[in-house]
């Protein structure tokens, strides 16, 4: 079966506010003939055994500035609650220069001997690794306050507490079918104001971005959000926003409308790191 191609995904979900024009990178049209390279998103997923997790975390904060300050690092953490496993290391990574960016940065860092010694220490503290590759929605940027993956990148090369914070990712695993995403991505930019503007979200309470898989697992999409911050409790933000997007009338139809397309939904929250940017 065909897939749709990732300059499709960046094309679907846009808003009609006007004042967005100016905002639009090159790959938000699904007519561009632009040659520059499509910006990728990696999620990588290592598994853990309990007995050595807390080495791999100490030797992993211990080598941080090597990873930040030599890939385009988002974040990094470990699960709190939720679908994804306990124990298990989550990074992202936004590569602006896509495929061939990645490659070169990764190479680069695979010769290098501080991190060779890092990988030997750690090597033994894993169970499996994971790695997808996904592109941001065109949504991404059009709505105020929605930035991507991109900002949060060496925004935080510092090791200062995290406080309260969450990140939450949201998974939806959706039927199979070249239409199935782009109705997900136009039924979810229809209803996502009203859920942004509902009365009583947490003012800590942002959306990132929307990730559409494009390597790996086909037809999933995450939800990446960001609750709470240094003085204020990350999961009691959530659950204060969530209660208050529930009243939205128009969020409520378009979750209704999307479950039709899903074959499941899946929510983790994340601990982030002392030196993840997004935190």
């Amino acid at each position: 079966m065909q897939k749709a191609s990732p300059m499709m995904w960046r094309g679907i979900g846009k808003t009609r506010k006007k004042d967005l024009a100016t905002r639009q990178s090159p790959f938000m049209s699904t007519t561009s003939t632009t040659t520059s390279p499509i910006p990728i998103v990696e999620l990588r997923q290592y598994e853990l055994h309990p007995s050595q997790a807390r080495e791999y975390v100490q030797s992993t904060a211990n080598s941080s500035f090597l990873r930040a300050s030599n890939l385009p690092l988002a974040f990094f953490g470990y699960p709190e609650t939720g679908s994804v496993p306990l124990n298990t290391a989550i990074h992202l990574y936004h590569y602006r220069g896509g495929h061939s960016d990645r490659l070169e940065k990764r190479n680069a860092l695979a010769m290098k001997d501080e991190w060779k010694k890092y990988l030997g220490e750690v090597k033994q503290c894993m169970i499996s690794q994971n790695s997808g590759i996904f592109v941001e929605a065109g949504l991404v940027n059009n709505f105020e306050g929605v930035s991507g993956l991109e900002p949060w990148v060496g925004s935080a090369l510092n090791t200062g507490s995290t406080g309260k914070g969450i990140v939450e990712l949201r998974k939806y695993q959706l039927q199979l079918g070249y239409d199935t995403v782009p109705k997900f991505l136009e039924l979810y930019s229809n209803a996502l104001p009203s859920k942004l503007n509902a009365i009583g979200t947490h003012p800590t309470t942002q959306l990132i971005t929307v990730l559409v898989s494009d390597i790996g697992s086909l037809n999933t999409v995450y939800e990446i959000w960001k609750h709470g911050d240094r003085g204020t409790c990350g999961m009691a933000a959530m659950d204060q926003s969530r209660q208050a997007s529930r009243s939205s009338i128009e969020w409520k139809n378009g979750i209704a409308a999307i479950a039709s397309l899903s074959v499941s939904f899946e929510s983790t929250v994340l601990k982030p790191s002392n030196f993840s940017p997004l935190r």
